[in-house]
């Protein structure tokens, strides 16, 4: 059996952890859904120095079954479950950057939870744990902050159950966050991740060990209840064709192992292997606390809900989802960025294509992937090549021309943006807000690397997320011809632009011409067109006058028009038959005249 989509928490035991410190905050603690603790004991870890302003401290968030031990200490630590995203050199780099991760509250590794001593009682909590808030997590977090002296965070990451608390990180204390990633996440979860996590409290709540929560002192334990959760939770965690690529082909040749589960086939056995490890090092009241604590989490069920939860926050933003992630839906991040940019908040979204599942944020390959764009996020510094130099001396004819239409200071949209170079020269001019849009992952982690925000979006189904008005100018820059529904992106423009800058290459143009009416063979152009026939990503191929007809009927007013020769540098004028001579053609447009 192959170990392919193991994620790194995975590898977990119950091993003491020999670099945990913790901290006793002696004074009562309120509870936001009622309830109150005498004090708290917060569990933690820590990795590199803090700077001398306090100014480089990342808050590292944990997932349900996640603790402090984000990553080694040493080479003889034991694994932690971030080893690929956090230590020396990596995208959170603790040479750099003082590194922070809580056992959080109601945990069952150092943290005050259910199976911590009441001291009314002085026997566990159990059962009568006040109920945890993510809320409340953070607040604990926070109170952890001002003992080790960090007033203002470099950055806040978690994935799931940690990402939910990244984002209450950036909207309950907008002043110490600098920038916040919320990784395989959401605002609040579907009925579907909730029916998930009712059946798993259900199989730990009515095990005969169970004892009504109080079986600590019990010779036997609800082993059975959490680890069946467990395996339910590895249902959910993985995507069905990842099951299918790791199980199918030995399916029949399951692990062998002393189990009273069945394991008949592979997929059964790496089940009860799961499920089994986690008993060994998790506590099953603080499995039903966590898990409920998620399930009651809501930032807002509406799109103008979200927009009021998220209006606190000032920080940059990176979101990332998973294709395959049925769990965290890939459409609940683009909700989250949806309500983000409808404030004007700067934020980069990525969408990995990849069939690790919900998993995918603790899969070692895919944290590979989405490494750069945290370490753009988190800072310190973007990485912007330096062999490129000025940006605008690295600008092509076309996009100098498109610089030179929009004034310092406006706001621009940039469509198909690439790697950010438009974008980073009109940074240059003083323009106002920028983003980009981009559906290519290497294009997407250049434009962040440039410490400019990107979204991860099919230009194909519009552009939903913008607000109409939201940008003073638009722009579309050798992106026409892959759109399916060009018309379609058109009126989306001209309805989030006040002015829309289009340029494309001219198929009227007279080389092109000669190709095809002289050779026989299919027209080829430089740069985007430069594909062949038969392997293209190219759906149009349009003259000037082809578009200018489009623009016309749909009732547009096209201000101004720049046709170039960019074979010969030049521009060509209105009564040299631009639809002849041009090979570009730059369109000023709006709705308005």
């Amino acid at each position: 059996m192959t170990d392919t989509f193991d994620s790194t928490d995975a590898v977990r035991s119950g091993s003491p952890l020999r670099h945990l410190q913790t901290v006793v905050f002696d004074a009562p603690f309120k509870m936001r859904l009622g309830g109150e603790l005498p004090g708290v004991v917060c569990a933690y870890e820590t990795y590199g120095s803090l700077n001398g302003d306090a100014s480089n401290a990342v808050l590292v968030c944990h997932a349900i079954s996640g603790d402090s031990h984000v990553a080694r200490h040493d080479p003889d630590d034991e694994p932690g479950w971030w080893d690929t995203l956090v230590g020396p050199g990596k995208a959170i780099d603790t040479d750099t950057h003082f590194v922070i991760c809580a056992n959080v509250l109601g945990g069952c590794r150092g943290s005050t939870g259910p199976g911590s001593i009441d001291p009314k009682t002085h026997k566990p909590y159990g059962p009568g744990f006040p109920d945890v808030s993510v809320e409340d997590m953070v607040d604990v977090q926070a109170k952890l902050l001002d003992h080790l002296g960090v007033k203002k965070l470099a950055g806040v990451i978690g994935g799931s159950l940690g990402g939910h608390q990244a984002m209450v990180w950036a909207t309950r204390f907008p002043d110490r966050v600098a920038a916040c990633c919320a990784l395989a996440t959401s605002t609040r979860l579907t009925s579907q991740a909730l029916a998930f996590d009712v059946v798993a409290r259900n199989a730990i709540q009515t095990d005969p060990d169970f004892h009504a929560g109080q079986y600590y002192d019990k010779p036997t334990k609800p082993n059975t209840g959490l680890a069946i959760a467990r395996m339910l939770g590895h249902i959910t965690y993985l995507s069905s064709k990842g099951m299918a690529e790791r199980f199918d082909i030995d399916r029949h040749e399951p692990r062998q192992l002393d189990t009273d589960f069945e394991s008949k086939f592979s997929v059964g056995s790496y089940l009860a292997h799961q499920g089994q490890r986690f008993v060994g090092r998790f506590d099953a009241n603080s499995y039903v606390t966590l898990s409920m604590a998620m399930d009651l989490i809501d930032l807002g069920q509406t799109h103008d809900q979200r927009v009021e939860r998220f209006s606190p926050a000032t920080c940059r933003w990176l979101v990332l989802s998973f294709s395959s992630d049925w769990l965290f839906l890939p459409s609940q991040s683009r909700e989250v960025v949806a309500a983000l940019t409808a404030r004007d908040q700067a934020v980069t979204y990525a969408e990995l294509r990849t069939q690790s599942g919900h998993d995918g944020f603790l899969i070692d390959s895919d944290v590979q992937r989405f490494g750069p764009l945290v370490r753009a996020t988190i800072g310190p510094d973007p990485e912007v090549d330096p062999s490129e130099g000025a940006q605008a001396q690295a600008l092509s004819l076309i996009d100098r021309r498109i610089v030179e239409l929009i004034k310092p200071g406006e706001s621009v949209l940039d469509l198909g943006c690439g790697g950010g170079r438009l974008l980073s020269a009109l940074r240059e001019r003083s323009a106002g807000r920028l983003c980009g849009v981009e559906v290519k992952e290497r294009s997407i982690v250049a434009t962040a690397q440039r410490g400019l925000p990107v979204l991860d979006y099919d230009l194909n189904k519009g552009l939903p997320e913008f607000s109409d008005d939201s940008f003073d100018v638009v722009v579309l820059s050798a992106t026409l011809q892959a759109i399916d529904h060009i018309d379609t992106l058109f009126d989306e423009m001209l309805r989030v632009g006040k002015r829309c800058v289009v340029s494309f290459a001219n198929f009227a143009y007279r080389e092109l011409r000669d190709m095809y009416a002289k050779q026989g063979r299919s027209p080829k152009a430089k740069g985007e067109y430069s594909y062949d026939w038969y392997d293209t990503p190219n759906r149009r191929f349009p003259s000037i006058a082809d578009v200018q007809d489009l623009l016309t009927a749909k009732g547009a007013t096209i201000h101004q028009g720049i046709y170039l020769n960019t074979h010969e540098g030049k521009i060509i004028s209105d009564d040299h038959d631009p639809n002849l001579n041009a090979d570009t053609a730059v369109l000023v447009i709006s709705r308005e005249g």
